[in-house]
């Protein structure tokens, strides 16, 4: 058997295996095994085909490999929705207490109540949006709160 078909063999192989377990590394094994398939392609011997694949393999784990998964795995979580509003600033339009209030946040007009049921929270003031509840903000105010 030709050494290059041997060679796409345990590339296709290393292919197959990387398509069952999404781990990247045997993909760039793969890449390294077409290397190697492309020097025995060349004519050359066994020994410059076995350090194609080694060097090929070597400079892709080590070069490539972490730039990949920073790629793949750094991105931040992106909220959506009310999960989004979470840590907002937002501008008291009614007092806030334990029961009712209405709050600014962005452009939007949101019922609230103080995170804090034991606070008053005056129109005017400005809060953080701790939690969401159903369609109601948990605030607390970024400045000294008042007692209830």
């Amino acid at each position: 058997m030709q050494s290059w078909l041997l060679w796409l063999i345990v590339a296709a192989v290393l292919g197959t295996a990387e398509l069952m377990t999404a781990t990247f590394d045997l993909l760039l094994l793969a890449v390294a095994a077409l290397a190697a398939a492309g020097t025995a392609g060349l004519g050359l011997g066994t020994g410059f085909q076995v350090v194609a694949f080694a060097a090929t393999a070597g400079a892709l784990i080590t070069l490539v490999r972490p730039v990949a998964r920073r790629h793949l795995t750094g991105h931040p979580l992106i909220r959506t929705g009310v999960a989004a509003l979470v840590g907002r600033e937002a501008v008291v339009l009614a007092t806030c207490d334990r029961d009712t209030g209405r709050v600014r946040i962005g452009g939007e007009e949101w019922s609230a109540r103080s995170y804090d049921p034991d606070l008053l929270i005056p129109a005017g003031t400005r809060v953080d949006v701790f939690a969401i509840e159903g369609a109601t903000a948990l605030v607390h105010p970024q400045e000294e709160p008042w007692p209830h």
